[in-house]
This record gives structure tokens, C-alpha cells and sequence, in this order.
């Protein structure tokens, strides 16, 4: 006869925990001593029962995460060379990102096209490249992450014009899958709340399922950061997966699962005391993790400020081995299921992310409302309260803003320039900026460095 493990428990409800611990208070109040808001206004309780569990079921991926090295292609047997040797050391995915045109056959050479997922990042638009370069892979693991619309974002500018973009973009939908991208990750580094993340990437995607409507769903895939509010980021993901089978099911395209490529985001990353970058690049992947990615791809901690080397690189990458399989986290897409905790945190994101969205489509949608700069506006009133939150010590980066250890020197160290890059170009609209928290505080102590 098979008995419960806590058969032998008395069973207790939520109202009981609550009057223990107003007792263990004696006579502190419980709200202002154990509820907590966050800066998103969400209430955070100090227990969670079973009747915080909602009716929602979350769908991930029935595999564990791919572990992906991101390589940008200058010359093609570097970049082939680069990814074979990471392939070899555990890799199980590839991320080449490139600025113009390359002959694919020297990058792909000796790949295992069948057996590896590859994702291409462009910063050029180009329909016969794209399409030659699906049909000479011909497999459904290759991933294209071309966004005009993130473009448009991130620049300021289309690619063309708006009418050319779409055209082009039309003609590589209609021959190739998995050829659209949603770059949800640049409203992360710029600043944006969860929500707001949420929200966005989702309207984001709209735009292309409007446009090329049904069939579309299943060729658009994500790219997501993730920061170190550890419990939210997780939710965060598992949140966007609820929304966008909402958004799916309204076009008919049922059982849409969201393909989401995830990394930790650049915002909080520091130049000094660097080697904290790692427990942060760690703790984010977990969440990733958690939270149900598809594929990670990891940061090394000093890619900030050092050129790509192999030390940084390898590093970034057994991290995620070490959490695939050390730590026993390989088929870990549904851990969090059964959380109370993650489970009412979810539903209050996704919750008030949808809410958003339906603001942005009524006021005609996220084009619209980035033409006006209204998002814009939104994400920079956002950064702006997150940087003055760190200035003021509300918000701490170890090392940079609490603890810091003023011996330490970084200007000789510095081969890349870590901080945001003035642009004096013309653009159409006000781009997003990508920005990290600590640029301020260190700009001041490279100055003063002797």
C-alpha cells in the first residue's frame, strides 16, 4: 500500500501560517515587516501556498538547453576553425554572427549541419544570401535572427526604407523557416522593466504576424537577456511562453511553442573587480535555465573590455557545462513547475504584460508607438530610475558601487572601448540605447587612475 511521504502531517491552510507568524511577530506588523514591493509594483508575500497556484500550464521545450558559442565571422576559416573547436569541447550550438556577406562553405565546413543548431545574426539584409544559405544547410535546427524591425529600434534607421524592409523580408518568409527574429534582449540592455520586456518583445512579434499573417508564428523565434533578479528572470521566460501561445491561438496557429535563445544581459556587467561577472553570467544562466531556453548562450566576463580569446570563451562555456552536467541540470525546462512562488509571479507578469500590449495595439500598435517615441520615452524613464537607483546605492553591483576594491587598475587593461559610443548620423527615429549601470562610476575611475 503506497502511502504519501506527508501523509503524517497535519494538513495546514494559508490563514494559519499567516496567524503563526503574526504571533512569532509580537505585535509587529505583518504587511510592512514581511510584504515587499518591487520596483514593478508587484507584491512579494513571505510564503506561498497551493492556493497561489494558477490554471496556467507553461509548455517548454521536451529537450534540455543547447549550449551555444557565439563567433563573429571576419575571416571564414577562423570562424570555422573557432567552431569546430568548440563543437569538439561541448558546444552543441553555434551562433555566427556577421556584418556583410561570406562564402558559407568555408564557415560550414565539416559541420555537422544535421546534428548541431546553428542561429545566423546579420547586420545586413540580403534575400539571395539568406535563402542560399537555408536551402545549402537544409536543415530545420538553423535558426536565422533577422529583425528589420530591431534594426529599426536599435539604429534608428531601416535597413532600406520601411516598404523595401518588409519586401525583402516577405521574400525570405515565403521560402525559408525559422527565418524571422525578435530581439526582445535590446529592450533589456536598455533598461526596460520586465514587463515592459515582456510587453514589447510580444507587440514586436506582432508586427510580423500582421504582416505575413498565418504560417508566419512557426518561423519567428526570440532572443532574450537575462538579468540577476533570479526568481523574476525565470518567470520572465516562462511568463513570454504563456503570452505568446495567447497571441498565437488568436491567429489560429495553435500549439506554437516560443523558440527563445537567451543570454545574460550586458547591463550589469562590470570592468572592475570583473571576476564577479562570472557568479553573475552563472546565476543568470540558471535562470535561463529554469526559466525553459532553448539554447544559451553564455558571456565570458571580460568581454566587455578584451577582445574574443580562447581563455574568456572556454570559460563562459564550461559554466554552462558545469550546470548541464555537473549539477544535474540538463533536463531542467520544468523544475520550476509546481513552484507557488514562480507560478503567482508568472501570472502577475504575464498579466500585466498583456495588459500593456493591448495599450500599445489600441494606440496602433508597436510601430506606431516607436515612430512617436513613446517607447522610447517609456524605456529611458525606466533606465533612468534603475541608474539612479545604483547611484544612490539602492541597487548594487559588488565591486563597483559597494565593496569595492580601490586598488584595483583596469586602464591598461581595456582593448575594447566599454562604454556607449556617440553616433552623429541621421536617423528617422530616436534609437534605443544599450547602456550599462556602471558606466559613470567608471568612467570616474579611469580618470583618477595614476
Amino acid at each position: 500500500m503506497k502511502t504519501s511521504l506527508f501523509s503524517e502531517f497535519d494538513k495546514s491552510t494559508a490563514a494559519a501560517w499567516k496567524q503563526k507568524i503574526q504571533v512569532e511577530l509580537k505585535g509587529a506588523d505583518y504587511n510592512n515587516s514581511l510584504l515587499w514591493k518591487t520596483d514593478e509594483n508587484f507584491l512579494v508575500k513571505p510564503f506561498y501556498t497551493k492556493e497561489d497556484k494558477t490554471n496556467y500550464n507553461v509548455k517548454t521545450s521536451e529537450k534540455g538547453f543547447l549550449i551555444c558559442q557565439t563567433i563573429f565571422i571576419d575571416d571564414e576559416k577562423i570562424a570555422n576553425s573557432l567552431a569546430l573547436d568548440a563543437l569538439k569541447r561541448g558546444a552543441t550550438s553555434i551562433q555566427f554572427k556577421a556584418n556583410s556577406t561570406f562564402d558559407y562553405k568555408k564557415v560550414l565546413h565539416n559541420i555537422d549541419l544535421k546534428k548541431n543548431t546553428l542561429y545566423f545574426l546579420f547586420t545586413f539584409l540580403d534575400p539571395t544570401f539568406q535563402i542560399e544559405l537555408s536551402e545549402f544547410t537544409n536543415s530545420k535546427n538553423t535558426y536565422f535572427q533577422t529583425d528589420i524591425i530591431g534594426n529599426l529600434a536599435e539604429t534608428g534607421n531601416w535597413f532600406n526604407t520601411l516598404k523595401e524592409d518588409f519586401k525583402k523580408l516577405h521574400s525570405i518568409e515565403k521560402q525559408t523557416p525559422n527565418c524571422i527574429g525578435v530581439s526582445g534582449d535590446l529592450y533589456q540592455n536598455c533598461g526596460a522593466t520586465i514587463t515592459q520586456q515582456l510587453a514589447y518583445t510580444l507587440a514586436h512579434a506582432n508586427e510580423y504576424l500582421n504582416e505575413f499573417g498565418n504560417g508566419c508564428a512557426n518561423k519567428i523565434n526570440f532572443i532574450f537577456s537575462v538579468g540577476s533578479n533570479y526568481f523574476f528572470e525565470i518567470a520572465k521566460l516562462r511568463a513570454f511562453r504563456l503570452l505568446w501561445s495567447l497571441l498565437t491561438d488568436s491567429f489560429d496557429e495553435k500549439e506554437i511553442e516560443a523558440h527563445l535563445f537567451v543570454q545574460p544581459s550586458l547591463r550589469n556587467k562590470t570592468i572592475y573587480d570583473y571576476n564577479v561577472n562570472l557568479l553573475r553570467t552563472t546565476s543568470e544562466s540558471m535562470s535561463a535555465i529554469l526559466g525553459g531556453a532553448n539554447t544559451i548562450s553564455n558571456i565570458s566576463y571580460d568581454a566587455i573590455y578584451h577582445k574574443s580569446n580562447e581563455f574568456g570563451e572556454r570559460i563562459s562555456r564550461n559554466q554552462l557545462l558545469i550546470l548541464q552536467k555537473e549539477s544535474f541540470l540538463n533536463d531542467a525546462q520544468n523544475y520550476a513547475d509546481g513552484s507557488y512562488y514562480i507560478d503567482a509571479i508568472t501570472t502577475q507578469l504575464a498579466e500585466n504584460a498583456l495588459l500593456l500590449f493591448k495599450q500599445i495595439e489600441k494606440k496602433g500598435g508597436f510601430l506606431a508607438q516607436l515612430k512617436a517615441g513613446i517607447i522610447q520615452k517609456k524605456i529611458k524613464e525606466s533606465s533612468d530610475k534603475e541608474t539612479a537607483d545604483f547611484l544612490a546605492r539602492k541597487l548594487r553591483l559588488l565591486g563597483t558601487n559597494f565593496q569595492e576594491n580601490l586598488t584595483d587598475k583596469m586602464k591598461q587593461n581595456i582593448e575594447l572601448y566599454p562604454f556607449v559610443k556617440q553616433r552623429n548620423i541621421k536617423t528617422i527615429i530616436t534609437p534605443l540605447i544599450k547602456k550599462r549601470l556602471s558606466e559613470v562610476l567608471e568612467k570616474e575611475r579611469l580618470k583618477s587612475e595614476n
